[in-house]
């Protein structure tokens, strides 16, 4: 889901609702321009069943839209305060948005970066064992005996160290390329890098944040969550929450105590705020939401070019090795045209 465009509908829908227009047909004009296909074909079944005589409340859980939104609207139309939630709903999604703009940047540039090295250093390999060496090892063939430095015998083998770079860098590409699209470990290793963690931290307390604020209650809060972190750190964490707060727990401080994947800052600033734990929520999503800017900044200007620089490095020495190996040979021949 285009989560910016799916931002700026729910502003257009909830400004549509103030003045009086009524939902399927608002529905209807906005969903007839959106560029992804999928969201506006959910979205023209949820008004195809409005039309129909459909309730939201019955219509909405066949439609495959985010849990967190159709519990909502549910929200929204029980406290008959629709436009407002849908308002809320864009900035949670704006928010996001951000964020995960600068994230995809951290998938992104890696993914270049590693491809490109992995074509020059697979060439160079490929260059000399396949093309230059074999053409060597019949010179050596021929040279009645004359001895070559140890190093360069081993580059002209069928099976010569040269290969090690690409495979490396091909491990390395191969790593990066599941860690982003399978989505258990993605899952994962959201909730352990850096960056992609602080961000993580952010959307969840926003989302309870938005829920708490829009009358939803904490253990039902956390209990929708839990289902959509299923199989990480964070879903483990949220239902010991649960559990703790059916025990009859009322201090955050106590019902997060045993937390893994939210840090003691994080419950810290929970809190930190008292009873007023939505308060706290929101403090805790705009300080790991900078956190998330800051750290994404680091990785980029520094990190990034530290291990484009190591490549770099890689990819230098194994062109020196070939160097190295071709000097020799290239005295050899001299030898033997004189």
């Amino acid at each position: 889901m285009k989560l910016d465009e799916f931002a700026f509908f729910n502003q257009q829908l909830a400004a549509m609702l103030r003045n009086g227009l009524p939902l399927e047909g608002a529905l209807r004009q906005l969903s007839a321009g959106m560029r992804d296909q999928r969201l506006k074909a959910e979205l023209a079944r949820l008004e195809a069943d409005l039309a129909a005589g459909t309730p939201l409340d019955a219509a909405l859980p066949r439609r495959a839209l985010p849990d967190l939104y159709k519990r909502m609207l549910l929200v929204g139309v029980h406290g008959n305060d629709l436009p407002g939630i849908l308002t809320l709903l864009a900035d949670y999604y704006q928010q996001r948005q951000n964020i995960l703009t600068r994230l995809k940047g951290l998938m992104v540039y890696p993914v270049i970066v590693l491809l490109v090295a992995l074509i020059v250093s697979g060439g160079i390999a490929f260059m000399w064992s396949v093309t230059l060496a074999p053409t060597f090892r019949e010179i050596w063939g021929v040279s009645e005996g004359r001895p070559l430095p140890a190093f360069t015998q081993m580059l002209l083998q069928p099976m010569n160290s040269m290969w090690a770079p690409p495979v490396v860098i091909s491990l390395l590409f191969l790593a990066v390329l599941l860690a982003i699209c399978v989505r258990r470990w993605r899952s994962a290793l959201r909730w352990r890098l850096p960056a992609f963690k602080e961000s993580s931290l952010a959307q969840t307390a926003a989302a309870l944040h938005l829920m708490l604020r829009s009358g939803v209650p904490l253990p039902e809060a956390i209990g929708l969550l839990e289902q959509l972190e299923t199989g990480n750190r964070a879903g483990r964490d949220l239902s010991l929450w649960k559990s703790n707060l059916m025990a009859g727990m009322a201090r955050f401080a106590d019902v997060a105590k045993e937390s893994r994947a939210f840090p003691p800052l994080f419950v810290w600033l929970v809190g930190n705020a008292g009873e007023d734990i939505t308060a706290g929520l929101k403090s805790a999503a705009e300080i790991y939401q900078a956190r998330a800017k800051h750290r994404t900044e680091m990785i980029l200007y520094a990190a990034l070019p530290a291990c484009v620089l190591l490549l770099g490095l890689m990819i230098l020495m194994q062109a020196w090795f070939a160097m190295g190996a071709f000097l020799p040979l290239l005295d050899l021949m001299n030898n033997l045209g004189g």
